[in-house]
């Protein structure tokens, strides 16, 4: 329901029935929508949840005590505290130290509400964006945050900030310092109804700092920030500390009330993932977040545990899981054949897997959006078919059929049903056995890497190599500090790699970055499967200008049959919980955030 507040107050109704409407107006109205005022909070194809008054986000306790530290693990090491270039390893929890123009609520969809701007205005047209910046808001150098720095940030990221600035603000025309306080973002058009709160996602840069400096030196110079917490020491590679700002100038936003609780923020490096668990049951940092089924089914154990000194502890979310698999780098000749991307699918028994290494915890991951309603599944709809059938001749008829259902065993480990199947769609792709090895036309034997940098990775990587074998495919298995694997990811320089495509409620702008074939030849950009087919483009596109929530359903579940049917990943699998650990000295709010841990929400007990 929308209401155009100034039209209506040209009438001539009562002055009850006004200020019956205003009330309803301020706590019902779209305010994504265009308004002649300023509104103080976005929200993208639905209605904001919290009024213009409120005092804080209800997963909060706005009486929680402040102090006490929280010390968590890091894993390899880390060389800079630039986070938005391509070099170097950036430090674990950099992004505390700054604030964005708006703050996301995690228990919405895709909301925003004022914190560096404190309003903004949507144009009618929707193809420019007003930001009114809060006067109070202060960098920790207590130089007021103007609409310059804005400028300066943008114009910043975009021409020596990673590669992928460049594409995701690819929409954004131009920006502009009207005054001291206001910054306006123009777009192309006014079709994307997301870019309002994109810009708004922008952190906020001090030019005074930087200006003077290389923004693309990859070194440990610590960074003026104006968010809750600041850098306060480190030993470079090995433990970084923050401690929360005294004078924070937002501390009493709504936003973030009852939020950023703790005096002290400590992440100590390990180069192994193994002795840091061990590390946590000795006490030698508080909380842990496990992603290993096989730890948290046996290693989760011990006299701390049974006498509570250790919480261990299942939350369930409503957090879409996207995609975790094994990619193909198709930029590989043999992998460019979708046939042969299939059939090293069927060699995968994830149902052994999950029996024997993954204590039946998991689900398989069909859908590059699991977890919500944006997954395609079964036969598409009329309204999906419709968004498909100008493409019909560049698709697989399958997409017209149904979604894809992956191989499926027994779970016993004998897979001799799916490997035929593998060996079958090999031999159409034009490859043959010889001596037991599988070899292309000229006599070369299919040989891939798959990159890891996880060791807990080893144990599910070589049952598949062992069903590769048997396909006559040679199978190296490489495992490489964190440093080596993320140069190696970003300049696409791997056969097979583990990696996981996150999704929103509200996919948008980042499908670009995922699939675009405008994007696969960008070094850091997450296409890492070199997906270059101009039907992806054309849903991406069209996800990305849905006019409305129904739209933007079908068209994602459109683009999310498509992929599934170009067999671009090898699917792993997700849970809907959290599985975390801590050792008791914290307290959290009663009611938990839908779409995050809302680990910032904690605090020390006294």
């Amino acid at each position: 329901m929308k209401f155009n507040l100034l039209c209506f107050c040209r009438t001539r109704f009562s002055v009850f029935l006004l200020l019956f409407l205003l009330s309803f107006c301020f706590s019902a109205t779209i305010f994504c929508q265009a308004s002649d005022l300023p509104q103080y909070g976005l929200s993208l194809h639905g209605e904001l949840k919290y009024p213009p008054d409120f005092t804080n986000f209800e997963y909060v306790n706005p009486q929680a005590s402040k102090g006490g530290t929280l010390r968590q693990a890091a894993i390899g090491t880390f060389d800079t505290f630039n986070d938005f270039i391509l070099k170097g390893v950036s430090a674990a929890g950099i992004g505390l130290i700054y604030d964005t123009l708006m703050a996301k609520a995690e228990d919405e969809p895709f909301s925003q509400y004022g914190l560096i701007a404190e309003k903004v205005k949507v144009a009618d047209d929707k193809a420019s964006v007003i930001f009114y910046l809060n006067p109070q808001a202060r960098f920790h150098d207590g130089h007021r945050i103007t609409a310059a720095d804005v400028v300066f940030t943008f114009n910043l990221l975009i021409n020596e900030g990673q590669p992928m600035f460049k594409r995701y603000y690819s929409e954004v025309t131009g920006v502009t310092a009207l005054d001291e306080s206001r910054v306006e973002f123009t777009f192309k058009d006014g079709s994307n109804a997301e870019l309002p709160l994109i810009v708004g996602q922008l952190v906020v840069l001090p030019q005074h700092f930087w200006q003077d400096k290389d923004f693309n030196n990859a070194d440990l110079t610590v960074p003026l920030g104006s968010g809750a917490y600041r850098v306060k020491s480190f030993v470079p590679g090995k433990t970084v500390s923050y401690e929360r700002v005294p004078d924070y100038w937002a501390v009493d936003l709504p936003v973030n009330r009852g939020l950023n609780n703790f005096g002290t923020l400590i992440f100590d490096y390990y180069r192994d993932a193994t002795v840091a668990l061990e590390a946590f049951k000795s006490g030698e940092y508080d909380f842990r977040h496990e992603n290993v089924s096989k730890n948290w089914a046996t290693l989760y154990k011990g006299p701390q545990f049974r006498d509570g000194r250790i919480v261990k502890k299942e939350i369930s979310h409503e957090i879409p899981q996207g995609m975790q698999g094994f990619v193909f780098n198709t930029r590989r000749e043999f992998f460019k054949d979708s046939r042969v991307r299939e059939a090293l699918i069927y060699a995968f028994d994830f149902e052994w897997s999950n029996k024997n290494l993954f204590y039946g915890q998991y689900k398989r991951s069909e859908s590059y959006f699991s977890n919500s309603e944006l997954a395609a599944s079964g036969p598409p709809t009329q309204a999906e078919i419709e968004i498909l059938k100008p493409f019909a001749d560049q698709l697989p008829a399958e997409v017209f059929k149904d979604s894809y259902h992956l191989p499926t065993t027994n779970g016993r480990g004998n897979n001799r049903q799916n490997l035929r199947r593998a060996a079958a769609l090999l031999k159409s792709a034009g490859w043959t056995i010889k001596q037991k090895k599988l070899v292309d036309k000229d006599g070369r034997q299919f040989h891939i890497e798959i990159l890891l940098t996880a060791p807990a990775f080893e144990r599910i990587v070589l049952p598949y190599k062992k069903n590769l074998s048997r396909l006559g495919i040679a199978t190296d298995v490489r495992v490489v500090d964190t440093a080596q694997y993320l140069n190696r990811v970003r300049k696409f320089d791997f056969d097979m790699v583990v990696w996981s495509f996150g999704q929103s409620l509200s996919p948008g702008n980042e499908q670009r970055y995922y699939w675009h074939s405008e994007v696969a030849d960008i070094p850091g950009s997450r296409n890492l499967a070199a997906i270059k087919d101009p039907v992806v483009d054309a849903l991406v596109e069209k996800v990305i200008h849905a006019k409305d929530r129904e739209t933007l359903v079908n068209c994602t579940r459109a683009l999310d049959r498509v992929l599934q049917w170009g067999f671009y990943v090898l699917p792993h699998w997700h849970i809907s919980t959290f599985r975390i650990a801590y050792w008791n000295k914290f307290a959290q709010p009663k009611i938990l955030p839908k779409y995050g841990l809302g680990l910032m929400t904690w605090w020390a007990k006294e």
